[in-house]
């Protein structure tokens, strides 16, 4: 029902995505998803390139008078650095040395250079990171900000924040609001809820910067107002857990998932892991005493806050080089430096809203369907009514 495609390398003229399957009559809200493409160029710890890039998106199909129309929705997203890789990068053949300059045969451990190279037979790993660069992801984070506006039409909202990086880690336990996840302004620098902690962090980061290293963390994105029964326990891939799981694990650097308190729960007993239920008659409705389950339970919403937690790996480009080997003469190297962030923790968890909005609409679509937006309201207020005379 909903499906979106990306293209585009770091250096390449332009980022591209397709979204197709969202209704028609959606008012797009153009500065938001441009906001949101802010919102992931920030953070402390990112790289030169974040002062090269301002993006924006434009919208080339589906978009008609500021609604959608039915069709496929495309966007692109200009590369402001192209200039200075217009021949490094070109599609056509070049004579000149550009062939080679920027060649990169020394691969950096824990990225995707040398299982890349030779999984698709290139002596250069060029061919290789410019697509599996996480600049890919600016893309993705225009689909998803059309997600958002899909799912704020029907009350559901999304937002993220920091909960860990390097050692500086929020208490065992802590379940930030949603009011302190409104309050985290543009310009924090590590989207982190709790300022003596965000000072914490901004140290973890400096010290990775002086040691010519880099530092990962954890961040949660957080879903509210998403109605129970989306997704469904039939079958092995429509589990709403799995779906969220790999949305964030593809996600660059991420190497681990956690839904709601899913690790902590691991080590206690059934009596401290699951919700208790209760009924609140005036509303008519069910709901849990706690939510260490993430909104979740047998692979279908239950109505509680949606909570997603994304483990990220320090990113692999280090000023510090480790040890490689030459894909060409299999001689021992230091990896080569590229152009690099220290930590991405912040971006990641805007990058991670994206993704589970991407996920939830595309759930929620395929419960209540629907070719124009009224369609598909229609067939969401049936279903609630529903729950409500159960």
């Amino acid at each position: 029902m909903l499906s979106f495609r990306t293209a585009g390398e770091s250096h390449g003229p332009a980022l591209i995505a397709l979204v197709e399957g969202i209704p028609a009559h959606l008012p797009i809200d153009f500065e938001f998803i441009d906001h949101e493409l802010k919102r992931r160029q920030g953070g402390y710890g990112r790289g030169g390139r974040m002062k090269i890039e301002k993006d924006q998106v434009r919208f080339l199909s589906g978009v008609r008078h500021g609604k959608t129309i039915g069709s496929p929705i495309s966007m692109m997203i200009e590369n402001r650095d192209w200039p200075n890789w217009e021949e490094i990068m070109s599609a056509r053949d070049v004579t000149s040395d550009a062939a080679t300059k920027r060649r990169l045969t020394r691969p950096r451990p824990g990225h995707t250079d040398l299982a890349g190279s030779l999984k698709f037979n290139h002596t250069d790993a060029r061919n290789v990171l410019e697509r599996s660069s996480a600049r890919e992801t600016a893309a993705r984070v225009a689909c998803g900000g059309l997600a958002k506006l899909f799912l704020q039409y029907f009350g559901i909202e999304v937002l993220s924040h920091t909960t860990a990086i390097g050692k500086a880690r929020v208490p065992a336990g802590f379940l930030a609001t949603w009011d302190q996840l409104e309050a985290i302004r543009d310009d924090e620098l590590v989207r982190c809820v709790l300022p003596d902690l965000s000072q914490d962090m901004v140290r973890e980061i400096e010290k990775a910067q002086k040691d010519g290293d880099t530092v990962g963390g954890t961040f949660e994105v957080v879903a509210r107002g998403v109605p129970l029964g989306l997704g469904s326990h039939t079958g092995w891939d429509t589990r709403l857990d799995g779906r969220l799981a790999q949305a964030i694990m593809c996600v660059n650097a991420v190497k681990a998932v956690e839904i709601g308190q899913g690790v902590r729960v691991a080590y206690d007993r059934g009596s401290q892991a699951h919700d208790e239920i209760a009924y609140e008659a005036g509303q008519r409705r069910f709901y849990h005493l706690s939510n260490r389950a993430g909104g979740i339970e047998g692979g279908i919403t239950n109505g509680e806050e949606v909570r997603v937690v994304g483990y990220l790996k320090p990113i692999p480009t280090l000023k510090k080089a480790l040890r490689s080997v030459d894909m060409i003469s299999k001689e021992p190297f230091l990896a080569q430096h590229e152009r690099s962030d220290t930590c991405t923790v912040p971006a990641a968890g805007v990058i991670g809203e994206s993704m589970v909005a991407l996920v939830l609409a595309g759930a929620f679509l395929e419960k209540f369907g629907g070719d124009s937006i009224e369609e598909t309201r229609r067939n969401y207020e049936g279903y609630l009514q529903q729950l409500r005379e159960y």
